[in-house]
């Protein structure tokens, strides 16, 4: 699998789930009060944490929990990237001062765009979630892109910044051989994860579908750019890392035009993109 090699076998029934959960899902039956008390109790306050608001592909199907969070795009001189939300000192009423990535009212949407929609499954200690992190928020072709992924692994090189005009075809690629073809040109990316062992694995998709969507959508118009839509490629069940288009096994499952997550069996589509609330975990303490 790309980036991450997952600890989970592969099951082919889904009666045979694995049954549990990790991360934010483990807080699930807690409620709202209850689980800021258990934030408070294991970070300081300002390390993130907490119920969060968030813009995920929505789960269709599978045990997990809720969608994986869309990253909002922008290109910058034919170059894509995340956009990071602002970087701002925070005061406490300890008087102690913090950093925090946040951005109120993301581009006139009404949606805080912050960096606790990523903060599950072990990333909340990535150095690239550090609000401050030295990185530069483009997005990198990942070393290792799926078999599938042909025309990636042939034209790019891993730590490559991924460029517009390597998707030029998108609106009839037909290159992975599954599913219908027609729907978009996907690749495997990292983000804010130069020269750290710890990277954020990305799925980018370039999709005619997201830019006609984007035309009547105010979400969609402000987090997608010339048709290319991005999310945090960890699936919210067991963190394991799905793909899209990527695995012919998906179509056991009526999932080869979808998502899918080869561990489990979870389903996502990407172009329902819908308003999701989880509690984000804290990130560790700074040293």
């Amino acid at each position: 699998m790309p980036e991450d090699e997952d600890k989970y076998p592969v099951e082919s029934d889904r009666r045979r789930f694995v049954k549990g959960v990790v991360g934010s899902a483990a807080l699930a039956g807690v409620g709202t009060t209850g689980a800021a008390a258990i934030d408070s109790a294991t970070s300081r306050a300002g390390a993130g944490g907490g119920t969060t608001t968030y813009m995920a592909i929505e789960n269709t199907d599978g045990p997990a929990p809720r969608g994986m969070p869309q990253i909002p795009i922008e290109i910058e001189d034919g170059q894509v990237k995340g956009v990071w939300p602002e970087v701002q000192e925070r005061e406490l009423d300890s008087g102690e001062t913090i950093q925090v990535a946040e951005t109120t009212n993301f581009k006139d949407t009404g949606l805080t765009y912050t960096n606790r929609w990523f903060q599950y499954c072990g990333v909340q200690s990535y150095p690239g979630l550090a609000p401050d992190a030295d990185q530069d928020n483009f997005f990198r072709y990942s070393a290792s892109p799926p078999p599938s992924y042909g025309w990636q692994g042939e034209e790019t090189s891993g730590g490559d910044i991924v460029e517009v005009a390597d998707f030029e075809d998108y609106e009839d690629y037909e290159g992975t051989g599954i599913g219908q073809g027609g729907l978009g040109k996907p690749a495997v990316a990292t983000w804010r994860s130069q020269d750290v062992d710890s990277v954020i694995p990305v799925q980018i998709i370039r999709s005619p579908i997201i830019e006609e969507m984007a035309q009547d959508d105010e979400w969609l118009a402000a987090s997608t750019d010339q048709g290319f839509m991005a999310y945090l490629n960890k699936c919210t069940h067991f963190c394991c890392v799905p793909g899209w288009k990527s695995l012919e096994s998906a179509a056991q499952f009526g999932a080869e035009d979808e998502v899918y997550c080869q561990c489990h069996q979870s389903i996502y589509d990407p172009f329902s993109l819908v308003e999701r609330t989880f509690t984000a975990l804290p990130r560790p303490e700074d040293d």
